[in-house]
């Protein structure tokens, strides 16, 4: 099968059949270019999805992250980055390797076509002009032969009429004869112009425009061999990076089955839990018997010697015994005393961490520094040693500064060790989880007061609920005797007592304790009858009597 010889007489269709065919490459190119566009903003929308839910740096997000739930998330956020760059890879070498490529075969191919179809036009010229000379030259040969005969009948009607001359009758004569001269001139021309335009027919039908034909034909299947190589290409490509999009789903899957339920729990309880011991049983008070109400071990606010600050309104102590009711967003304290036990020991625990880290680093940094030094001492030329005395100086103090730092952070975390029920004080207040039956909204402001630097808060709905509650109180208990003395104290240093509920002591100052740290931090003492408040634990040196009553015995 050949074009040359099958559709020799369809040039024309020849030449739009081409072009719809390079109109075809161009559509597939112009595909390809779409898909590549198309992996390249799903990547990018990939990535920055991935990137929308990751955990910001230094936020508590990076916190929730050590769950494993979290952290197979995460993973999966990873995954899909490494997702998203193997799409980039397809739309880069589907670029390369097929748009860019196929796009200067286009080119090439545009310009070949173009110089078979002029050979083919050039050979159409070239057979018209042949069979303009043969039309031409045969309506001559015609017109010759026409004039012959006219000139002939001219001369023998002459020479038939006897009132004509002699020269007359020669002169047509020769005109006869001159015509049928170039009758037979125009005879031969045409004879040869006929056996010119059979030879150049035949060979436009049976050599030029074969040849041509076969060359356009062979373009034509060279271009549908590079789509169908193009296709597979195309398949190809996106096939290379399964693997690697299967090891990223394989990534996610390995990460799903690493969800462990008992350690995210295990975690919850290590970040919630508070160290405190569940209350117990509450006992009953015989209000029928004359008494002076005093603080015993089996009132509400002193249930089993572990209560909060007695929850008191009325009587002398009105508006002192509840220091932390109004809202007061002020610092954290330093030593985190507004934490649970369990919580604050986690966070001084972190905390000494950290300033190790920062004592190391340090130390590594002096001792680059004093090797510069020894370079420089042996070879003087690199530099002036006393140059690094400064530095070398600087971070000594550095480290001296972070190592007192460390130490405090130590001290209050044995300090807060040693309270911990696991070290056997099950005397200490536990979360401040009751409630009166009396004030039940009350009980919820113990639990979440702030130290007097202002850490723990209360809403402005239960404060005003406190405030209707002591209302109701104030009359019931005006007449109640103040608790008594269990002891003695010592300021160790000055306390500015600024929130409500607290009192300012002088360092050297010796006070009354009325009610010691119930595992929350702070001691209630008096000055005298009208002055009675909280202050720090760790601000006092506590001297209790044992015989007191309402005196706590810990075992």
């Amino acid at each position: 099968m050949s074009w040359g010889t099958e559709l020799w007489d369809q040039f024309d269709n020849l030449e739009k059949h081409t072009q719809w065919g390079i109109d075809i490459l161009e559509k597939y190119i112009k595909f390809v270019k779409e898909r590549t566009e198309i992996e390249l903003n799903y990547a990018k929308q990939l990535r920055n999805l991935s990137k929308k839910y990751q955990p910001k740096k230094n936020s508590k997000e990076e916190e929730e992250y050590r769950y494993t739930a979290c952290q197979a998330f995460l993973s999966t956020l990873n995954e899909m980055n490494d997702y998203a760059g193997q799409h980039e890879v397809i739309s880069e070498n589907m670029t390369s390797q097929i748009t860019v490529e196929l796009a200067r075969y286009v080119q090439e191919l545009k310009q070949e076509r173009k110089s078979h179809f002029h050979d083919g036009r050039k050979a159409q010229q070239q057979i018209e002009t042949c069979w303009k000379q043969l039309e031409s030259s045969k309506r001559r040969f015609e017109r010759d032969c026409r004039e012959a005969d006219r000139a002939q009948q001219y001369f023998e009607k002459m020479d038939a009429d006897i009132n004509v001359t002699k020269a007359d009758v020669e002169k047509a004569r020769q005109q006869a004869q001159i015509r049928h001269q170039m009758a037979d001139d125009s005879k031969a021309d045409y004879s040869s112009y006929l056996q010119k335009f059979n030879l150049e027919q035949h060979e436009y039908y049976h050599t030029h425009i074969p040849n041509i034909f076969q060359k356009i034909q062979e373009m034509e299947e060279r271009r549908i061999v590079r789509i169908g190589e193009s296709v597979k290409t195309y398949a190809e490509l996106d096939r290379q990076v399964i693997p690697i999009i299967g090891k990223c789903l394989d990534g996610i899957v390995k990460a799903a089955e690493s969800v462990d339920p008992k350690n995210d729990s295990q975690l919850v309880v290590e970040a919630y839990k508070s160290g405190f011991e569940p209350p117990g049983d509450i006992e009953f008070e015989d209000y029928t018997q004359p008494m002076k109400r005093t603080v015993s071990d089996n009132s509400l606010s002193n249930s089993r010697g572990d209560g909060k600050p007695e929850l008191k309104f009325g009587g002398k102590s009105k508006g002192k015994l509840w220091p932390f009711i109004k809202k007061n967003k002020g610092a954290t304290p330093e030593d985190f005393s507004n934490l649970p036990p369990e919580q604050r020991r986690k966070k001084l625990q972190q905390k000494v961490d950290e300033l190790n880290k920062e004592i190391q680093k340090e130390m590594d940094q002096r001792d680059a520094i004093t090797k510069m030094k020894d370079v420089y001492l042996k070879n003087p030329q690199m530099g002036d040693p006393a140059s690094l005395d400064h530095k070398l100086a600087e971070v000594s103090q550095n480290i001296e500064k972070l190592r007192l730092e460390a130490q405090k952070f130590e001290a209050w975390l044995a300090e807060v060790e040693g309270r911990l029920p696991a070290r056997g004080e099950q005397s200490r207040r536990q979360s401040g989880l009751y409630d009166t039956q009396s004030a039940p909204a009350v009980n919820n402001c113990a639990q979440d007061r702030e130290s007097p630097d202002g850490s723990y808060t209360e809403e402005q709905s239960q404060e005003s609920e406190v405030k209707v509650l002591a209302t109701d109180f104030d009359d019931e208990f005006d007449d109640e005797e103040p608790l008594p003395a269990i002891g003695t104290c010592k300021a160790l240093y000055t306390f500015e007592g600024q929130n409500e509920g607290t009192i300012s002591v002088v360092e050297g100052e010796t006070l009354y304790v009325i009610e010691e740290d119930k595992g929350d931090g702070w001691t209630r003492i008096r000055r005298n009858e009208d002055e009675e408040g909280y202050v720090p634990t760790s601000y006092v040196e506590v001297y209790l009597d044992k015989n007191a009553k309402g005196a706590k015995t810990y075992i």
